[in-house]
């Protein structure tokens, strides 16, 4: 595993070795990582990490993770068609309160299904970090034990700028969903 860390924003979180960084989201505030695929860039199966909302100048102007989650979908009603929201969950991630939303949709400009896990996470000030799955439904399977993993090692830097000693990890405080489920979920 390689671990990525932001040099702004200070979370942090593992990703497979074998897999590449695509480029920056979000103006800056999060990466794209994915495993190498035969098609072109824009049909890859890949995992977003990001900080999405700052940090509120007060706490009257904070966004919930509800809000934010409600901001997601509609972005990916307007992009798709057989829109269906297939979970949604509350849980913790790197001792930070989170919840889960697995969508799946047919993407307009493409035609091409996905399935999308989106972990919304409220950060210590009310910022709100995601990272979420983007995979077809053909490779759900392969991708979803890959993005457990990546989303249990997600955390916040200490502002030492060491890592957190609580790094999410199923038994050391990673919250609710620390025994692994059914079948693999984020």
């Amino acid at each position: 595993m390689k671990t990525y860390c932001h040099p702004v924003d200070d979370f942090c979180f593992k990703y497979p070795a074998g897999w590449q960084v695509l480029g920056e989201v979000f103006e800056g505030n999060g990466i794209v990582v994915a495993p190498q695929q035969k098609l072109e860039q824009e049909l890859w199966n890949s995992v977003t990490a990001a900080r999405i909302i700052p940090p509120p100048q007060n706490k009257d102007d904070a966004i919930t993770i509800g809000e934010a989650i409600a901001q997601a979908e509609s972005g990916v009603r307007e992009s798709g068609q057989n829109f269906e929201t297939l979970e949604r969950r509350q849980r913790t991630v790197g001792g930070n309160p989170a919840e889960v939303v697995k969508l799946r949709y047919t993407e307009n400009s493409t035609g091409r299904n996905w399935v999308e896990y989106l972990v919304f996470i409220e950060g210590p000030s009310s910022e709100i970090y995601s990272v979420a799955l983007k995979t077809s439904p053909a490779d759900l399977a392969a991708m979803e034990p890959q993005f457990s993993r990546i989303v249990e090692s997600w955390r916040l830097a200490d502002t030492s700028g060491e890592e957190s000693a609580n790094p999410g990890v199923p038994g050391q405080g990673a919250g609710s969903d620390s025994k692994p489920p059914a079948s693999p979920k984020p």
